[in-house]
């Protein structure tokens, strides 16, 4: 059983780890172009929002209340971002840069299901260049990333989110997972 004196501040922490969360989940979203998705998450939100705001300004004499709310704005945050993670919802441009010969690279990626643009370039500390652009769904995009780590650290990468892209191209020729699945992080 949870003292009386708790349940306040412990009510408006979670509701404001709850509302927080959906306000980061939501802008990542309007970012992104989502705006329907975006929209139905923020009625949700500020439902929580006038929740727990209300439970704190009719309560200023509670300073746990407060503090639970200062908190629960912090934690909602990285639990948000968190949550954003994992649906890991679009697409990245991945931008790969090697001094060396890329061909061995290429090879290996397309075999795993990347499509890979070739731009042959020069830069200032390097005679040639190979400048490869993927664009990656986002989910992909660890597996991807880890692996120019371990096995190429010698190149130099970017990622870059995607807003909008055509809708007739085929991006990834890997295993694609449903909408669902994907709003879901699994």
């Amino acid at each position: 059983m949870i003292p009386a004196g708790l349940m306040l501040p412990l009510t408006i922490f979670i509701a404001r780890i709850v509302e927080t969360s959906l306000e980061t989940i939501r802008t990542v979203y309007v970012a992104r172009g989502h705006k329907y998705l975006a929209a139905g998450i923020g009625v949700g939100k500020i439902a929580i929002w006038l929740l727990s705001t209300g439970l704190v300004l009719t309560n200023l004499d509670n300073i746990g209340g407060i503090i639970a709310y200062i908190a629960g704005y912090g934690i909602g945050t990285v639990i948000g971002m968190e949550i954003e993670d994992r649906i890991s919802l679009g697409d990245v441009v991945v931008r790969i840069i090697s001094a060396k010969d890329p061909q061995p690279l290429i090879t290996r990626l397309s075999g795993m299901g990347y499509g890979i643009t070739r731009l042959d370039g020069t830069g200032v500390f390097s005679s040639s260049v190979a400048v490869l652009l993927m664009v990656v769904p986002r989910k992909n995009l660890e597996q991807l990333t880890a692996l120019l780590r371990k096995d190429y650290p010698d190149l130099l990468y970017t990622v870059e989110d995607v807003r909008k892209a055509s809708e007739g191209g085929t991006i990834f020729h890997g295993k694609e997972s449903g909408w669902i699945s994907r709003f879901f992080g699994w």
